[in-house]
């Protein structure tokens, strides 16, 4: 069996309603956008830039923004916590980029995040006035260029050509959940999607 574009919107339409969002910044955003994608329990990813104050960046203009990852996910199968700790496990959190555009953050969006993140912190012994990761409120997330969105998919024909059969349009392919798991899975993370990976490539 190959992968068509019924199993792209079967799948796209198996989601939970009910769904929080993540935001960090760990570098080059292409990275994290497969490993968080490929996670069991994460529905959709976006790339785009935060963490400053310049109106309307772009990746030629990022001003004094920061590439990151907006992850939005289903609280039920993956608490925040867990997120953290994989933001945290993927670099050195007493060390910082001398580059702006490739910081790492750590993000809130409420209340319950910052508290979250703080007991997390806690427990597993970071030393909070030491860290060089920035962490702060999310302000305003904006969206990146579509050619920065899923990055790893461009390319695989195999994937490209059912997603397009399917009619889905650069916006569709950003928010597909099998755009997600896809992109994790070419980028060499394990992913826990049988309905799409049991699919014969070439």
């Amino acid at each position: 069996m190959t992968l068509t574009p019924t199993v792209l919107r079967e799948y796209d339409n198996n989601v939970p309603g009910e769904t929080e969002t993540a935001t960090f910044g760990l570098g080059c955003f292409w990275g994290p956008d497969a490993y968080f994608g490929a996670l069991d329990g994460v529905v959709r990813t976006r790339v785009g830039y935060a963490g400053g104050m310049k109106d309307n960046p772009s990746y030629e203009l990022i001003g004094d923004h920061t590439e990151v990852v907006e992850i939005e996910f289903d609280p039920e199968r993956l608490p925040f916590t867990e997120l953290v700790d994989t933001a945290f496990q993927q670099h050195n959190p007493y060390q910082q980029s001398p580059k702006r555009q490739y910081h790492n953050i750590i993000f809130t969006a409420s209340a319950k995040q910052e508290a979250a993140l703080t007991s997390y912190l806690d427990a597993n012994g970071y030393n909070r006035t030491k860290l060089a990761t920035r962490i702060e409120p999310l302000e305003r997330f904006y969206v990146a260029e579509n050619y920065h969105q899923k990055f790893h998919l461009r390319g695989k024909r195999w994937i490209t050509e059912p997603f397009a059969q399917a009619g889905y349009d650069e916006q569709d392919i950003r928010e597909s959940p099998a755009a997600a798991k896809l992109n994790g899975h070419i980028a060499g993370h394990e992913v826990n999607a049988p309905a799409l990976l049991h699919q014969r490539q070439p």
